[in-house]
């Protein structure tokens, strides 16, 4: 908004030529972000506990957080306020990235809002069942894969995506297009989800990877980064950088209120439309197999489910403690802050690798 308002006085006042910089437009979208959380955190978090949206916490998971019993959740209200206001302020919302990226954080969020309200309003126990989850994902997957396909702003790469640690090197999926496009939704999103677990733990490695987004989709948008690293050039994808920022600045600001011991938790409203963002910008930078490398610990918690429950099944034994994987830490000893900090160091870990694939090619 600011850059259709602004930009064009550049004309008269050679400040506002400042607007025409994504660096510049970035720096502020976070910023914004930071202090819109700061600022709608409590107010937030006092309407949330105005409603009694109070999560409740399962018996069978570990004893520990059962003391977490009623604190406010939904909260990724919040971070959806503080991604999205900044974003529409300082991105060129002309551009069908930034608009395609919007609306999938607005429908995973809208998806999980639903199972929140459901869970901890109207009481209902298991809010919604998985199956209506996974059709919503599913659905939101059908209708982006369409519409790249019939829109296709990727040019001739339309089906296809990049190979990590290979120059000029891509897979084209060809009629598989769409259900590739509906499985990276329906894994990035259930990956996200499955990882909030613990005070500070999902929003902090979303903040990470919206960093290492940031730094994708700026170097992506730019003709000579892009011509130098040998990497896919997208023109006008520049502008995810912007909301990857945005998103950086709310994943900041939700940690200040959700760091142990958390004073509100982001729900299903956040994790999902965490994960629903991460998967569309993964596809709109044809990165999906990046996105694995970013989201290492994500996949990994994820891994563990998996692998618990095939066990489980096929031979009547628990590989873990519990699962996802933070809790068989939680039950081995280990403090839950000790965990969400090593935690963060895999994430910085992941990112720095993925970051490598742009050279080591």
């Amino acid at each position: 908004m600011l850059y259709h308002l602004l930009f064009p006085l550049s004309d008269q006042h050679a400040f506002f030529n400042v607007f025409r910089y994504i660096t510049f437009r970035s720096a502020y979208a976070t910023v914004t972000a930071l202090l819109l959380a700061f600022v709608l955190g409590p107010w937030v978090i006092r309407k949330l506990r105005h409603l009694k949206a109070g999560q409740m916490i399962r018996e069978e998971g570990p004893q520990a957080h059962q003391r977490k019993a009623g604190t406010p959740t939904m909260g990724g209200v919040l971070i959806i306020l503080a991604v999205v206001l900044p974003t529409v302020l300082w991105a060129d919302i002309r551009e069908p990235w930034v608009q395609i990226v919007i609306v999938a954080t607005l429908w995973m969020g809208g998806l999980g809002f639903l199972d929140d309200y459901l869970k901890v309003v109207k009481r209902r126990s298991k809010g919604l069942i998985a199956v209506q989850k996974i059709v919503g994902q599913a659905l939101f997957g059908v209708l982006l894969g369409g519409w790249l396909y019939l829109q296709p702003i990727h040019g001739d790469y339309t089906t296809m995506t990049m190979v990590p640690f290979f120059k000029e090197r891509f897979i084209d999926f060809g009629w598989l297009y769409i259900p590739f496009i509906i499985f990276v939704v329906i894994a990035s999103t259930n990956a996200v989800n499955l990882t909030d677990g613990l005070d500070g733990l999902a929003i902090g490695l979303a903040g990470i990877a919206a960093a290492a987004f940031a730094a994708f989709a700026y170097v992506i948008g730019r003709a000579d980064w892009s011509q130098y690293l040998q990497i896919l050039y997208l023109p006008g994808s520049g502008e995810l950088t912007v909301y990857c920022a945005a998103l950086l600045g709310a994943a900041l600001g939700f940690l200040w209120f959700n760091a142990h011991p958390a004073q509100v938790f982001m729900g299903d409203t956040g994790s999902l439309a965490l994960g629903g963002a991460f998967g569309t910008l993964a596809i709109l930078l044809k990165m999906e197999f990046v996105l694995v490398i970013v989201g290492g610990v994500f996949v990994i918690e994820t891994l563990s489910v998996i692998i618990q429950v095939v066990s489980f099944k096929l031979r009547g034994k628990r590989v873990f403690k519990m699962s996802p994987l933070h809790h068989h830490f939680e039950l081995s000893g280990w403090a839950e802050e000790q965990i969400v900090m090593r935690f963060y160091i895999l994430g910085v870990l992941c990112a720095m690798l993925a970051a490598s694939t742009l050279k080591l090619r």
